[in-house]
């Protein structure tokens, strides 16, 4: 039984939200995170008051003293999740629990409070009720949830703040990918990583994605979507992307994937393509992956496929991996068969197209 949310949402409608003109307008091509919706989701957090004014109200400004922690210690989290437009017009987001879990496995490593999971998916229901024209419907098309939290005490002293808040904001999104699902090449960082042992790679902190976009920057360079990184300490095992996880597939069907040491996030796409494969009787290893042994597989044959997931594209096929110096596949790759039945069978279970049999729904409106 799915526990009560603790926090009583005061309402405040905004008087300036969009006409139906224009919203539709914004909706025949929203592109991903350019437009947001007419309100937002706000929590405060003290010490001494716990979780208190929690609200739905217009979407505008924060106000922030220049001495807020967050802006000089980069104490902050965030989420990312969607809620879907059925064929029937209801509304529905996917393991919001998981995400709301892994919010406060990142908020306790950034030494920030923890909200409860129950008031976490009820602020996903408030902003998705009051803005439910928002939600898009058709294609791959969806609303994208942003959920997160910062430390907003004025104190320049190096210690957690006593004062935090939550928000959420309401993006629009159309079909990640505007020309159909392409495979893509992928740059290996060799120079750079992405989070040290014993850091904030398992969480989901905006510092992680700062490191990143160097890295990222390198890959355009070279010609590549996306950059992947290498463990820390040796430089040569498999970690993730800048903003995704990576998976290999081998030509007896086995799924492999990087474990989880510490410094990977923990993915919710990974782990339900995880269990998609497990239903289908695929084995699955989660386990260290070298570089060489992805060289190696993709010359030998071993190694058929290669896919990236996360929330934002679902999962992303990879044709080529490139590095200094080296090539291994083939660029002109068209998408594997089992990616891309992987892809649809997720994408149809979260746009309510066949069942769901692990109850991962959660209605919204």
């Amino acid at each position: 039984m799915t526990a009560q949310p603790r926090l009583q949402f005061k309402v405040t409608r905004s008087t300036h939200a969009r006409t139906q003109s224009e919203r539709d307008a914004i909706l025949a091509n929203p592109g991903f995170g350019q437009y947001f919706t007419d309100h937002m989701v706000s929590i405060d957090w003290q010490t001494d008051k716990g979780w208190h004014n929690a609200e739905v109200k217009p979407y505008g400004p924060l106000m922030l003293d220049p001495a807020s922690s967050v802006l000089h210690y980069a104490q902050e989290v965030f989420e990312g999740l969607k809620a879907y437009r059925h064929a029937d017009g209801s509304i529905w987001t996917f393991r919001p629990q998981e995400n709301a879990k892994r919010m406060q496995r990142s908020a306790h490593r950034l030494a920030l409070p923890q909200l409860p999971a129950e008031d976490f998916v009820e602020s996903i229901r408030q902003i998705v009720s009051i803005d439910a024209a928002w939600v898009p419907s058709g294609g791959e098309t969806s609303l994208y949830l942003r959920p997160f939290m910062i430390s907003n005490e004025s104190f320049l002293g190096v210690r957690s703040a006593h004062k935090a808040a939550y928000y959420v904001i309401a993006s629009p999104a159309g079909s990640y990918f505007a020309k159909g699902v392409a495979p893509v090449s992928i740059w290996v960082s060799t120079a750079h990583a992405r989070a040290a042992k014993g850091g904030t790679g398992a969480a989901k902190c905006g510092g992680n994605y700062a490191a990143s976009l160097l890295p990222q920057q390198e890959a355009y360079a070279q010609g590549c979507s996306q950059v992947l990184f290498l463990d820390p300490q040796e430089n040569k095992y498999l970690e993730e992307l800048g903003g995704m996880n990576v998976c290999l597939v081998k030509k007896d069907g086995t799924l492999l994937t990087p474990e989880l040491t510490g410094s990977i996030l923990e993915g919710v796409t990974r782990d339900s393509i995880i269990q998609l494969a497990k239903d289908r009787g695929h084995r699955v290893e989660e386990r260290r992956i070298t570089l060489q042994e992805w060289r190696d597989g993709v010359a030998s044959g071993e190694i058929v496929e290669a896919f990236a997931c996360g929330t934002a594209a679902v999962i992303t096929p990879i044709c080529a991996i490139k590095g200094p110096g080296f090539i291994s596949g083939d660029e002109s790759a068209p998408a594997g068969k089992f990616t891309m039945s992987l892809r649809q069978e997720l994408t149809d279970i979260q746009y309510g197209r066949k069942p769901d049999p692990h109850g991962w729904l959660v209605r919204l409106a």
